[in-house]
């Protein structure tokens, strides 16, 4: 050591050492400061690194998501419209089936109508009675399928809804991620943005599974309405081809029925308007043979009075010319025989004006069965056909 450093020591001492064990650790504080600098600018560009290609992580997730929805939403849709078209379906059959039944009850009104023997045991008014009761069984099921697609639909729509807000949220999510990847440092100087939230996310948080399952839901939610459209509407076919098939199969039981009592109708009123000219006839002939009989018995009385005046002009006979011979015998028998001619001829008469007022009951019990089969024949024939004429059951 120098007499100068040796003096220095002496003079400044404690001092001079502070400066220096100062001047290392300044030293070794900005070493440590370049270094803590050139790692944290490392840890930042890695963590920039790893937060892009987790965002586009997300992002690709999110359209995966997004496309599994939009197929599923492509699929539901068609569903929706094609219950819309069946119901539609549906509502006009039970406009068809409504006529159908109005016009059976209007056929059952006018047949009341009818005379009482017309109505005994027939099989018309069996079929009207079995047609009713078809329609509004298929009345009833009829508005239990319209329930069912309704209700349906309703489902259809709910699970569109839930696909379409699922959709709407996930767009949003993967506009702000894709925002979220492209920022930059200089990107956000211009931006005015809340401070986030440092803690956590809040209540309405999902963990990445739960959110996964949350799409994953609402996609199996609109596959299984899909699933039960389809079935429903398979379904709904079937039940409307049975319908319409009873229906129609009831209507041309009921046709036939009305056809072969018309073709009755008309057979037994020709066959009594053929029996009207007989009984007129033979009133006639009545009238004719009493007036024979009557002539008969004017004849008769005739020969009675001649026979009667030959025994009284006999009587003036002698006293004893008074025998009872051979012609007074004959004459006292004529007489007898003559009376009882008369009385027969009487009874005849009587018994032919009998026969002529049956004649005339009969005539009027014809002529009201006549006018009955008539109006009954128009009833079925003319009114009830023409009302049934227009229905016509199509395939539903």
């Amino acid at each position: 050591m120098s007499d100068l450093d040796h003096r220095l020591q002496k003079f400044g001492g404690p001092d001079f050492l502070n400066v220096e064990v100062a001047l290392s650790r300044a030293e070794l504080f900005r070493a440590e400061c370049k270094r803590l600098i050139l790692e944290t600018e490392k840890a930042c560009r890695r963590m920039q690194t790893d937060d892009s290609k987790y965002l586009d992580q997300r992002v690709r997730d999110i359209r995966f998501l997004k496309k599994e929805l939009e197929l599923k939403l492509e699929e539901i849709a068609p569903e929706i419209d094609a219950l819309l078209a069946l119901n539609s379906r549906v509502m006009k059959a039970l406009e068809k089936n409504k006529e159908a039944l109005r016009v059976t009850i209007l056929c059952l009104d006018e047949r009341r109508k009818q005379a009482p023997s017309d109505r005994l045991h027939d099989e018309v008014n069996a079929e009207l009675l079995k047609e009713w009761d078809t329609f509004e069984e298929v009345a009833s099921l009829l508005q239990n399928v319209q329930e069912q697609i309704s209700e349906q639909i309703r489902l259809n729509r709910s699970a569109k809804y839930h696909l379409e807000q699922d959709l709407k949220e996930k767009f949003e999510a993967q506009g702000i991620d894709n925002s979220c990847a492209l920022m930059t440092i200089r990107s956000i100087n211009n931006l005015q943005m809340s401070k986030p939230n440092l803690t956590g996310l809040g209540s309405s948080a999902v963990t990445p599974k739960l959110w996964e399952n949350i799409s994953d839901l609402n996609i199996a939610k609109a596959e299984q309405q899909k699933r039960n459209s389809l079935s429903l509407q398979a379904l709904v076919e079937s039940v409307l081809g049975q319908m319409s098939a009873d229906m129609q199969k009831q209507l041309e039981a009921t046709t036939k029925a009305f056809q072969v009592n018309i073709q009755k109708l008309k057979s037994t009123k020709g066959q009594l308007e053929e029996k009207l000219p007989k009984i007129l006839s033979e009133i006639n002939s009545q009238q004719r043979i009493r007036e024979d009989l009557r002539e008969a018995i004017t004849e008769n009385e005739h020969f009675l009075t001649l026979a009667q005046s030959r025994l009284a002009l006999r009587q003036q006979r002698p006293g004893k010319e008074q025998c009872h011979d051979t012609a007074q015998a004959q004459l006292l028998a004529e007489v007898q025989q003559l009376i009882a001619h008369i009385s027969k001829l009487h009874e005849e008469v009587a018994q032919s004006e009998e026969e002529q007022r049956a004649l005339a009951r009969c005539q009027l019990e014809l002529k009201e069965n006549i006018d009955s089969k008539a109006s009954s024949l128009y009833i079925d024939e003319v009114v009830c056909m023409q009302h049934r004429e227009p229905i016509i059951i199509p395939n539903f």
